[in-house]
C-alpha cells in the first residue's frame, strides 16, 4: 500500500515551503456545504443536512539539526522525528454536522474524519489501522464519532460524544491549525493519551462550571484481542470559563485505568492478570489568561504514574514504577492581523528513563502499545537509575495571511527549537550531546 518514493517526493513538494511553524493559525471562512442544495426554511432532515460541512487541510514541514545524528532522528521528537528531512505530515478531510444550535433543543451531529501521513504513525487505534500499513506514510481514520446535545438539568444541558475520539487532555493537539507550534512539548507526547474508542460527556452546569468525565477501552485500543489488557479507562474533570471577567480559563482533567499490555509487566516476572490491575494515573491542570487583545499566556502542570510500567532500576529502588511530572508555558502575542509571535518552555522530569525515548521504525509506536516487538533508541544508554530533567524552548512566527474566501486557513510557521538535559545526561544525537538544537518548521492550507 505504500506509495512510491519519487510520487511522495513529488507530493511533498506541492505541500512543503522551505522553513516554517508556530501558534495556532486562525481558521478563515472557506468551508464547503456538499449538501447545500437541499436546503430549506424547514426544521426536516433536508434542513439538516444543509448545515453539514466539508473541510480538507495538507500539512507539511522540516526540522533542521545541525548535528546531523548518524541515526537520522531528532530524539524526543514525534511529527518531526526524522531529522534533516522534509515530511508531509497531514492530507486531512473532515465532514461534520457541528451542533451549534440553540441549548435548549436536542441536537443530533456528527463528525468524520481521515488523515493521511506521517502524524499517523502516532494515532493508530488497535485492531483497527495499526496493521494496515508499513511506511512512513499512513492513513488512519481519526474521528468517528455521533455527537448528541440533551438539554437536561441545566440551562446549558449535556454534550455527548460517542465513537472514535482524540483525547482531550492537555493543551496542544493532533491538529494543526488548533496548536502554537509544528513540533510538541515532551508532555504533549508522552503524558497525554491520543486516541480512543468510548464515550465522553461534558455537562454545562452553568456559565462557570463544565463538568467532564467519559468511559473508553484505554488509550489507542479497541475491543477484545485488541485490547492490550481487559479493563476499561475513564475520565473526570472540570472546567472553570469566563473567570476574571471572561479573561481566565482554567481546565483540569484527570484519567485512570490500565494502559499496559499484558507483555510489559510479565517481562519483570508479573502474571498476566496484573496488567488488568495496574493503574495508570494522568492528570494534567492548564490555565490560559487572555492579558489584553495583543497577549496570552498558558501555563500547563502534569503529573503521570504508571503502576504497570516498570524497571529494574529506579532513584528509589528496583521495580519502581514509572512516573513523571512537567510543567509548559506558552505566550501568543498578535503582532499583526497575519503575524503572530509564539513562545513555549518545558520542564519534564522522567524520573526512572521509561517515558521519554525515540521509536525507531515506521510501527514501532504502535507496537509498543499493542504489546508487539519494537525498537527504539533509549536515553542515549543513560542509566535508568539516574533519570532526565529535560528543557525545551521553542520560538517562532505564525504568518497566516487571509488568502480570500476559497482559503480557510493559510499558514507559514518558522520556529527554531532547543532542547536539553538539564542532569548532564547525553540524550541527543546519537548520545554524544547534552542537548540539541533544531530550527524550521511548517506550512499549511486548507479550504
Amino acid at each position: 500500500m505504500a506509495l512510491t518514493r519519487r510520487k511522495l517526493a513529488g507530493f511533498s513538494a506541492l505541500t512543503l515551503a522551505s522553513f516554517v511553524a508556530s501558534q495556532a493559525a486562525t481558521p478563515a471562512h472557506a468551508e464547503w456545504h456538499p449538501f447545500a442544495t437541499t436546503a430549506t426554511k424547514s426544521e426536516g432532515f433536508s434542513h439538516w443536512l444543509s448545515d453539514i460541512t466539508l473541510t480538507g487541510l495538507i500539512d507539511g514541514g522540516i526540522m533542521a539539526n545541525p548535528a546531523r545524528p548518524t541515526d537520522g532522528y531528532n530524539y524526543g521528537n514525534f511529527f518531526a522525528d526524522h531529522a534533516n528531512q522534509a515530511q508531509l505530515n497531514q492530507v486531512v478531510l473532515t465532514l461534520q454536522k457541528a451542533n451549534t444550535g440553540d441549548a435548549s433543543e436536542y441536537q443530533v451531529g456528527f463528525t468524520l474524519q481521515g488523515i493521511y501521513g506521517s502524524d499517523s504513525r502516532y494515532y493508530h487505534l488497535v485492531g483497527i489501522s495499526d496493521q494496515e500499513w508499513n511506511a512512513r506514510y499512513q492513513l488512519i481514520p481519526a474521528q468517528a464519532h455521533v455527537d448528541v446535545h440533551l438539554p437536561w438539568a441545566t440551562d446549558g444541558g449535556l454534550d455527548m460524544q460517542v465513537g472514535i475520539l482524540q483525547a482531550p487532555m492537555g493543551v496542544e493537539v493532533m491538529d494543526p491549525t488548533a496548536r502554537p507550534f509544528y513540533t510538541l512539548a515532551y508532555t504533549s507526547q508522552y503524558s497525554v493519551p491520543f486516541e480512543h474508542v468510548g464515550a465522553m460527556f461534558n455537562w454545562h452546569v452553568n456559565k462557570t462550571v463544565d463538568v467532564t468525565f467519559g468511559i473508553d477501552t484505554g488509550n489507542q485500543v479497541t475491543f477484545g484481542s485488541s485490547d492490550n489488557n481487559s479493563r476499561p479507562a475513564g475520565y473526570f474533570g472540570i472546567n472553570l470559563n469566563n473567570l476574571l471577567g471572561g479573561k481566565l480559563k482554567i481546565v483540569e482533567l484527570s484519567r485512570v485505568g490500565p494502559e499496559n499490555p499484558t507483555s510489559t509487566v510479565a517481562g519483570y516476572g508479573y502474571t498476566g492478570r496484573v496488567s488488568n490491575q495496574a493503574e495508570r494515573f494522568w492528570n494534567d491542570i492548564n490555565a490560559t489568561l487572555q492579558v489584553n487583545n495583543r497577549l496570552s499566556v498558558t501555563a500547563e502542570f502534569n503529573y503521570l504514574h504508571d503502576q504497570g510500567t516498570r524497571t529494574p532500576y529506579g532513584s528509589n529502588g528496583p521495580l519502581k514504577s514509572a512516573d513523571a511530572w512537567s510543567v509548559v508555558t506558552f505566550l501568543s502575542y498578535v503582532v499583526s492581523p497575519s503575524v503572530t509571535f509564539n513562545y513555549r518552555g518545558e520542564l519534564y522530569r522522567d524520573n526512572n528513563n521509561l517515558m521519554v525515548t525515540t521509536f525507531t521504525g515506521d510501527n514501532s509506536y504502535m507496537n509498543a502499545i499493542a504489546g508487539r516487538g519494537y525498537t527504539t533508541y533509549p536515553n542515549g544508554g543513560q542509566a535508568s537509575d539516574r533519570g532526565t530533567i529535560y528543557g525545551e524552548l521553542t520560538l517562532g512566527i505564525n504568518y497566516h495571511p487571509d488568502l480570500g474566501k476559497h482559503v480557510r486557513v493559510f499558514a507559514l510557521r518558522p520556529e527554531i527549537r532547543f532542547d536539553r538535559s538539564l542532569n548532564n545526561t547525553h540524550v541527543f544525537n546519537d548520545g554524544r550531546n547534552n542537548g540539541m538544537f533544531t530550527f524550521g518548521g511548517d506550512a499549511m492550507i486548507g479550504f
